[in-house]
């Protein structure tokens, strides 16, 4: 098996561009690579470039789920306060006597709701990204009495940005600066967890009584019909971690759609559905149709559980979907109880039939 790709997050390659600049501008020292301290005390080489007067980088590729690969990052320092940009505030990053106003430019995100890291007016730069900025150039600033200004910009930032959740989150004209540690890891895919942590924190604070999960196209589209687009959260395959999510918040009730594949998934027990975690076993369906329904395809071999349904008779698919659907249900219930949700009552609707089940405790 290949070894998988980790990168920086736009976070660390924000602060490479500001050290950069800073460097050429205290010290007269254009660099072409250097070393950030991550949050954890980790140094990260990153290239740099100047173009005119701003300092830029490229997001390096890794292989998570990342939509920022390759994103052109960049800065420039200004004397007196930016003109011509987005309404905001500026983030202040302070160190001794110097300060400096952190401006989201061209590509860069401005907050405009409640319920973020960042309060409303402000960039979307996070807290994180901010504090390593503070720490790269402590150093370089230190005993300067002087206030400047960096306007960060991401190529394309506003294209970029349309396959996220930020419009709906209230980030308006641009990508994130985001990461907790600066690095972003393969297979954990921490970048659309920290995303679907911001949709369900957004929900709550706009007084959600319910959180709708989806898992699918189809999901997303279903629940678009019913409910308030706000309170609708695609999780991609993470069940079990957007489930762990709900620790902090107080909602009455959680509903779950996806597709029938999927929720026999989750009937399984598969705390996360993508397929490198592992593929349905068709052996356990089998004996599900054999003791729970009474359906004998026990002599049977499927690859699929479309091959399976196409074996049932309507009645006997409407069913199985059922016991499924009630099956998945107290999974996601042994779950719930495990995380100490203060969520307990859990709604499953399993697609294409719409089948529901609903379990309180």
């Amino acid at each position: 098996m290949p070894l998988l790709k980790s990168g920086y997050t736009t976070g660390t390659h924000a602060t490479a561009v500001l050290v950069a600049s800073l460097l050429a501008r205290f010290e007269q020292r254009v660099v072409e690579r250097l070393e950030i301290v991550l949050p954890k005390g980790v140094m990260a080489r990153i290239e740099v470039s100047q173009e005119g007067e701003k300092f830029c980088t490229l997001k390096g590729d890794n292989d998570d789920i990342d939509v920022t690969k390759g994103a052109h990052i960049s800065v420039e320092l200004l004397e007196s306060v930016p003109k011509s940009l987005k309404d905001q505030t500026p983030s202040l990053i302070r160190v001794g006597l110097f300060t400096l106003g952190v401006w989201a430019g061209d590509g860069v995100g401005v907050v405009t709701k409640k319920g973020l890291k960042i309060s409303p007016n402000y960039p979307a730069i996070n807290p994180t990204p901010l504090e390593m900025m503070r720490k790269n150039i402590k150093e370089i600033v230190q005993g300067r009495a002087l206030v400047l200004h960096a306007v960060f910009s991401v190529r394309d930032g506003e294209r970029i940005a349309r396959d996220t959740a930020n419009a709906k989150v209230g980030v308006l004209g641009g990508i994130s600066i985001l990461g907790t540690k600066g690095i972003v890891k393969p297979i954990s895919s921490s970048a659309y967890i920290d995303s679907i942590e911001t949709e369900i924190d957004v929900a709550a604070i706009e007084n959600q009584e319910q959180i709708v999960f989806t898992l699918g196209n189809s999901a997303v589209e279903y629940a678009k019909e019913i409910y308030d687009e706000v309170s609708i959260v695609e999780i991609g395959n993470f069940v079990y971690d957007a489930s762990a999510i709900l620790q902090k918040h107080n909602f009455e009730k959680m509903v779950f759609i996806t597709s029938v594949a999927k929720m026999t998934k989750v009937a399984q027990g598969f705390k996360n559905t993508h397929n490198k975690f592992g593929t349905i076993d068709f052996k356990e369906v089998r004996r599900w149709l054999q003791k729970g329904l009474n359906i004998d395809l026990i002599d049977e071999e499927f690859l699929t559980l479309k091959a399976i349904l196409e074996e049932l008779h309507p009645h006997e698919k409407e069913r199985f979907v059922e016991f499924l659907t009630q099956k998945a249900a107290e999974q996601l219930k042994k779950w719930f109880v495990k995380l100490q949700l203060n969520t307990k009552n859990i709604k499953l609707i399993t697609l294409p039939n719409g089948m529901q089940k609903e379990i309180t405790w």
